[in-house]
């Protein structure tokens, strides 16, 4: 607000080609872009067997004829009631609207397409023979209202999430090179105010990290002898892996930081504070696609690293050669 402020600006990330102290072209990285391994075959869901199903044998809760009539929203973290909507006496609920809802959010969680007809059918199915300790009429408004309790909710969603994707999602076992992509042919893109490097063995003018301990990491390729240049990946890069994830879902990946040790050698690093459930899929993934890209060309070699940040502060590697023995 005075002549001393600092000026809140948005930060621009950008290839450096302004910058004449850099070879943009030796600082450059060349990445394949390999077709999806991890595929959904909508032709298996043909084949969805509730019968086979787990079967949870939920209790049937008894509600008074007043809540029969009520919509209930709840959070779905704590199960706290949010509010509640009470129908109009003339206005019912049926199970064509509830089992649809049902179908149409399985469908958006997994991106499903044109296969409302086949869900709608077994989730109906499934709902009267398997959920319950017994089999339910739809007809009864006490079941309805037991179908808007945040268990029967998750219950249904979940395993017709899990359910669907181990019968439709493999993996192919092929891919193929379908395009090379350059560091270099990145768009410019604005990021908030945030910390920031400004590297000289990259092609961006600012290096930017989701954390401290990934700006920590670009300092020290920054220092490397053995390091000709480095990308952070960011999403204007358009490099990221297909994967399956705990969910059995298929999700995408985008590693960290690409390195280039010499004209023939890249190294595709992911960095890593606190594990989740995902992280030693994606590292097995990343592995698998360095194996793919390898075999698939001979003109560049590469390789994944993963760099835990639990050992990164045990050893503190002095140049790349040795976080790669340590790795």
């Amino acid at each position: 607000m005075d002549a001393t402020s600092k000026p809140i600006a948005p930060l621009i990330i950008e290839i450096d080609q302004a910058n004449t102290k850099k070879d943009i072209e030796n600082l450059d990285i060349e990445l394949p872009i390999l077709t999806p391994r991890i595929q959904r075959e909508y032709i298996h869901l043909a084949k969805l067997d509730v019968a086979k199903f787990p079967r949870p044998q939920l209790e049937i809760r008894e509600f008074s004829d007043k809540e029969k009539k009520e919509i209930v929203f709840k959070d779905v973290i704590d199960d706290n009631i949010h509010h509640t909507t009470v129908l109009d006496t003339s206005v019912e609920p049926s199970h064509q609207s509830v089992v649809g809802f049902f179908a149409q959010t399985v469908m958006r969680d997994l991106r499903m397409f044109g296969c409302y007809d086949i869900l709608f059918g077994q989730m109906k199915d499934y709902i009267q023979k398997y959920l319950f300790k017994k089999p339910v009429d739809f007809s009864d408004l006490n079941i309805l209202r037991n179908l808007s309790e945040l268990e029967v909710i998750k219950t249904i969603r979940e395993t017709f999430k899990k359910e669907i994707n181990q019968l439709t999602i493999e993996d192919k076992g092929d891919t193929e090179i379908k395009n090379y992509i350059k560091v270099s042919d990145s768009r410019p893109f604005v990021v908030n105010d945030r910390s920031y490097l400004i590297p000289r063995k990259s092609v961006f003018n600012k290096i930017v990290g989701d954390s401290n301990f990934e700006l920590e990491f670009a300092d020290f390729l920054e220092k490397c002898d053995d390091v000709i240049s480095y990308a952070k990946n960011y999403y204007e890069i358009h490099f990221k892996i297909d994967y399956k994830n705990a969910d059995g879902s298929i999700a995408y990946y985008y590693p960290d930081f690409f390195v280039k040790i010499d004209n023939k050698t890249v190294y595709i690093i992911e960095t890593k504070g606190r594990e989740d459930l995902d992280d030693p899929l994606k590292i097995e993934r990343l592995k698998q696609w360095c194996e793919d890209a390898n075999d698939r060309q001979k003109r560049i070699s590469y390789k994944m690293l993963y760099v835990k940040q639990d050992d990164w502060e045990k050893y503190h590697p002095k140049v790349f050669a040795d976080l790669i023995k340590i790795l």
